[in-house]
């Protein structure tokens, strides 16, 4: 059934289970954050698109307000949890600052899932582009905590890449699970191939441009 949400437009991607820190300045949202905080504390997150106004039709994630720290000069700074996605079926007239709109539940099909090789297959991937991401920011490595099923898998390999926003809305848009898994398969080689000519040029700048044979950090001498 179709359920009332406040909209926020966002040049992000919020997925299903993932944390995203969000710094509330503009007054329309302010007060967003004052409704939610005195209601159920939800609000949909739609990705923009050319417009700060969502269509109908647009897929968005429920973000859920987990840690909220009022400022001094009324600002905030809180940290909400992706909920489950919705499909926006139409804006509110509503006498508020910000948007509201009807929304409905949007679920990937029952029978999507993926066979138990490729979600292997998306974790092995994912892990050495973890790595590469941990060494180019100078982080240590570790092992990425992951879940076992495809569905909450694919959601967190997707919202742990950094890519084109157009592509992480498709990923976050498409309802079969098998789908996103082999699009994040065939996705994360490139991303990766990415990071490690990041980190070679990461590895020359550290010293200090002079080059040299050095042990690749994602696959060892």
């Amino acid at each position: 059934m179709p359920f009332r949400l406040p909209i926020f437009p966002l040049s992000v991607v919020l997925f299903p289970g993932i944390p995203l820190p969000l710094h509330i300045f503009e007054p329309r949202y302010k007060r967003m954050l004052a409704d939610c905080l005195a209601a159920d504390r939800r609000f949909g997150i739609t990705p923009v698109a050319g417009s700060d106004v969502p269509e109908s039709g647009a897929v968005g994630c429920i973000a859920e307000i987990r840690v909220n720290q009022e400022l001094p000069d009324g600002r905030s700074n809180i940290v909400v949890v992706g909920g489950s996605r919705f499909m926006l079926s139409r804006l509110l007239d509503e006498s508020l600052p910000y948007l509201t709109a009807d929304v409905q539940p949007f679920e990937d099909d029952v029978d999507s899932v993926p066979p138990v090789d490729r979600i292997e297959a998306l974790r092995q991937l994912f892990t050495r582009y973890f790595g590469g991401l941990s060494a180019l920011h100078d982080t240590m490595p570790e092992e990425p905590a992951l879940p076992d099923d495809g569905l909450s898998l694919s959601f967190q390999v997707a919202g742990g890449i950094e890519c084109d926003l157009g592509v992480k809305q498709r990923l976050l848009a498409e309802r079969s699970t098998a789908r996103r898994v082999e699009a994040l398969i065939m996705l994360l080689p490139v991303l990766t191939s990415a990071l490690e000519r990041g980190i070679k040029v990461h590895q020359r700048a550290h010293g200090n441009g002079k080059g040299g044979a050095f042990t690749d950090i994602l696959t060892g001498p």
